[in-house]
């Protein structure tokens, strides 16, 4: 089955909120996350595409993470699964949707032609607050995590313009036992497994830094699971 482009989105950092409110999740917050659909062809360059910015700059965005990518099937489950009318493409802050490609079926490496340009898979997408203050739900983060439904990040090999509609072509597929998903289950598992950590920090064509995360972790191993509240909730507590 072909993978296809089904969208393409950008945006820049904005501000909204309230400095005043009460509520947590009504209070002032800037993000990108809020991203407008891309009409014609569109230039995708090594830290990501024209027209497109994150606002934390410490954890997002770079060569490693220079587009990031969700599934279209994933809205069909998180709409039902949450009962939100209003979850669709583009929700969770993506810059490219696409059609028959999943966390199950993507894997480190994999290496795609679209358009003019060449991208490859780099890491899972470590979920934070933000989707969680967007929607108004607060564990929205670890229903990402726990389900594996994260999305993924391209690096670019070679810049191009892209466009909706196009079609990705598999050109390299080096490492198909680390999909989205089980690089997730090693991240984010109950029970840690160090072996499979090790295993996969040993990836040469995972993210740098989340191979050093794996490696952190795996030197910390008699410190328990690590704290993921500032991630997963921040400022929504």
């Amino acid at each position: 089955m072909n993978t296809i482009l089904n969208k393409v989105f950008v945006g820049l950092p904005k501000t909204i909120g309230s400095k005043e409110a009460a509520n947590p999740m009504e209070r002032e917050w800037t993000s990108a996350i809020f991203k407008e659909p891309v009409e014609g062809p569109i230039w995708v360059g090594k830290t990501g595409l024209t027209g497109d910015g994150v606002a934390d700059l410490e954890h997002h965005g770079g060569p490693e993470k220079a587009v990031f990518a969700y599934s279209i099937e994933n809205y069909t489950y998180w709409r039902n699964e949450l009962d939100i009318s209003d979850i669709s493409a583009g929700g969770m802050g993506e810059n490219l949707v696409m059609e028959h490609a999943t966390e199950e079926t993507v894997s480190i490496g994999d290496t795609f032609q679209i358009g003019e340009a060449i991208i490859q898979v780099s890491q899972p997408r470590q979920p934070c607050w933000k989707p969680a203050r967007r929607f108004k739900i607060k564990n929205l983060a670890l229903l990402l995590q726990n389900t594996g439904k994260t999305g993924w990040y391209f690096r670019v090999l070679q810049e191009g313009y892209i466009e909706e509609g196009q079609t990705f072509t598999i050109l390299d597929r080096p490492y198909p036992h680390w999909t989205i998903q089980k690089c997730n289950q090693i991240l984010h598992g109950k029970q840690q497994n160090f072996i499979e950590m090790q295993e996969l920090a040993g990836c040469e064509l995972l993210a740098p830094g989340m191979r050093d995360t794996l490696a952190k972790r795996i030197e910390k191993r008699n410190s328990g699971a690590p704290d993921i509240r500032n991630r997963v909730f921040g400022p929504n507590e």
